[in-house]
């Protein structure tokens, strides 16, 4: 079975919380050649500031998807083309890993289909992911090639998130989580600054995931990891 994602090279996520450089607008977004737009944060998110991103973005024709952090704010719109739902495989608190997603699974309209979990591995524990979800990130590559793996084969998971949010990770790592996995698509995020980071870590994640800079720099800063992407 195919996948979205399979054809994905690089996938921008938009953060709810954070506004756009000035003069910037989502049409400049959706031209930057990004695969996907993914709409998610870990701080102080809500369905309004969620559905403000939608409505921006809906009339541009680049795939959208959301990644709620909880169920709370999951937006019902006919203009999300699916639903991106975290689930931290080294988290030391098991709602993280599941508990979060039970509570989910209580709302009688859930779109089933066009929900997909993303199995993270958090590995920055400086990051607010990491503090949010209580991650272990004190993993060698084989933990990470063995967390891929138990996904992939005993889990089922379509797509594996290698996440060093805030920082460039370790390419030894992602390399380790690439021979972890066979059908799995392998997310990178975490640290991508320009052509070059998202050229090395596209050397083994199939798609690289940029965040923080477009906040920061802007759009012209993403064609470029989106070119390094598709180079890699």
């Amino acid at each position: 079975m195919t996948t979205p994602w399979d054809e994905w090279d690089h996938v921008l996520k938009v953060d709810p919380d954070k506004d756009l450089p000035a003069g910037e607008t989502y049409e400049d977004v959706a031209q930057t050649g990004t695969d996907a737009i993914e709409i998610g944060g870990t701080l102080d998110v809500t369905a309004d500031k969620t559905r403000r991103i939608i409505d921006a973005c809906r009339k541009h024709d680049v795939p959208l998807y959301q990644e709620p952090n909880d169920p709370t704010v999951v937006v019902d719109d006919d203009d999300l083309d699916g639903y991106l739902v975290p689930t931290v495989l080294n988290t030391t608190d098991p709602f993280f890993l599941v508990g979060a997603h039970k509570e989910w699974a209580r709302i009688s309209d859930v779109p089933w289909a066009k929900t997909t979990l993303e199995a993270y591995i958090v590995l920055n524990p400086e990051a607010s992911v990491a503090q949010f979800a209580q991650a272990d990130c004190d993993q060698r590559p084989d933990d990470v090639q063995a967390y891929a793996k138990a996904a992939e084969r005993f889990f089922g998971q379509e797509i594996v998130y290698l996440e060093y949010s805030g920082t460039l990770g370790d390419p030894e790592m992602v390399a380790a989580a690439d021979e972890g996995t066979d059908d799995a698509t392998l997310f990178y995020g975490g640290g991508i600054h320009d052509y070059d980071d998202a050229a090395l870590m596209g050397e083994h994640a199939d798609v690289v995931v940029v965040g923080d800079l477009l906040h920061d720099e802007g759009c012209a800063a993403i064609r470029e990891t989106v070119r390094g992407a598709r180079e890699a």
